[in-house]
């Protein structure tokens, strides 16, 4: 990646590890970015501002009122100025007052107001970083997108040994590229997305239906579409908020769904099914709404949907590219494996809905991207992060 000119605000706390990122600033000026460093006052107590001073060739912030070099509101100046805001070492402390929206110092007031893409490299004693309340603030952080590297397992500055240890300069390097890599163009192609829950009616009031929000299937179309694609999403029932800039065509059922991917998945490139349609219909729809029998059972006679993905994989023409989606509670790989045969996927992302993070109505997810050469296992991380990931799997079979 050409590093030349990449504007990076990188944020220090209070942590031994502060010298660790005098490294990491010399690498980034070595590569040609241009690095602007904030401090907190705690991380002054470890290494001197004048050193990042000299590494970076840039003032170092620490103080929020202190005169600016140029007249400006700092805070506000630095937080457009960042194409990627990196923390590191991150601590207990600035994780518990991004995770709460506190902005009582300069570091925090400006990751605060930024929109830039932020990474953090925690650094923390290991019962610190175990503790229920930094869990649950890493937990809120990913939800919002903010992308996590390390922290490593070793020999700690206070003598114990285990999980704590900021990641080495050139890991997080590594980590702020994955996050600034030119990610591949779709101009030209048509990327057919769905999305959410599909219903089943049971009378005029009542439906059989599951938890998906269709925050998955937008994140894609939502990604497709900076990428220059022409999308359309056939958008079942949904909570989430539905994408500018894309086509749209509304279901109800999975019939309906069936019915619109016969017209629809013909004209397509590239088609993603993260929808989830019902596996089950009541035989017997009513017209009038069900009423109480005086305690008697209710007895529903149920049969099977149609499969739209598979449906879909026998339409496949040559040159397009399938994907699909295994939600799954058990023996995740073999059931997904076995759809990605038998729906003739070039990609099945997979993963368990009983994990934390994971599935349907949260921000973040946990997958499996797998193809017939192999399994390409994705961490927790937001839901737009494993977007990218699986269109750069995409255009990576498309090649």
């Amino acid at each position: 990646m050409n590093w030349t000119g990449r504007e990076i605000v990188l944020g220090v706390t209070g942590g031994i590890a502060a010298y660790k990122s005098a490294e990491l600033v010399s690498r980034l000026r070595h590569l040609g970015a241009r690095v602007s460093v904030i401090m907190t006052r705690n991380a002054t107590e470890f290494v001197a501002p004048l050193t990042f001073q000299t590494l970076s060739s840039n003032q170092v912030a620490v103080d929020t009122f202190q005169a600016p070099e140029y007249w400006n509101v700092e805070h506000v100046a630095l937080a457009k100025k960042a194409e990627l805001f990196v923390i590191a070492p991150a601590t207990a402390n600035i994780l518990a007052k991004m995770a709460h929206g506190i902005a009582d110092d300069m570091l925090s007031t400006t990751v605060l107001a930024t929109k830039a893409p932020v990474l953090v490299a925690p650094a923390m004693n290991t019962g610190m970083w175990t503790a229920e309340a930094t869990r649950e603030n890493v937990r809120v952080l990913r939800e919002r997108g903010v992308r996590f590297v390390g922290p490593g397992n070793g020999l700690l500055a206070c003598g114990d040994s285990g999980d704590g240890r900021m990641s080495e300069p050139e890991e997080i390097v590594a980590a702020m590229e994955e996050i600034l890599k030119p990610r591949v163009s779709m101009e030209g192609l048509k990327v057919l997305v769905t999305a959410g829950a599909t219903r089943e009616r049971l009378d005029p009031v009542r439906f059989l239906t599951n938890d998906s929000s269709g925050k998955m299937g937008f994140a894609l179309a939502e990604a497709a579409r900076d990428r220059g694609a022409e999308v359309t999403v056939v958008k079942a029932f949904t909570t989430a908020a539905v994408p500018h800039g894309i086509r749209l065509v509304e279901v109800e059922s999975t019939q309906d769904l069936l019915e619109a991917m016969k017209i629809e998945a013909p004209l397509q490139d590239v088609i993603i099914q993260a929808a989830a349609p019902a596996d089950y219909r009541p035989v017997d729809v009513l017209g009038t709404k069900i009423k109480k029998q005086d305690g008697q059972e209710l007895v529903l006679r149920l049969t099977e949907t149609p499969d739209v993905a598979r449906a879909v994989g026998l339409m496949k023409r040559e040159g397009q590219t399938l994907v699909g989606f295994a939600a799954e509670t058990d023996h995740l790989l073999e059931h997904a494996k076995g759809k990605l045969r038998k729906k003739h996927l070039d990609l099945i992302v997979a993963n368990d809905v009983t994990k934390p993070g994971a599935g349907f109505g949260v921000d973040t997810n946990i997958a499996a991207l797998i193809t017939e050469e192999g399994i390409d296992e994705r961490p927790l991380q937001s839901k737009r992060a494993l977007a990218e990931d699986i269109l750069d799997k995409v255009m990576g079979i498309r090649k």
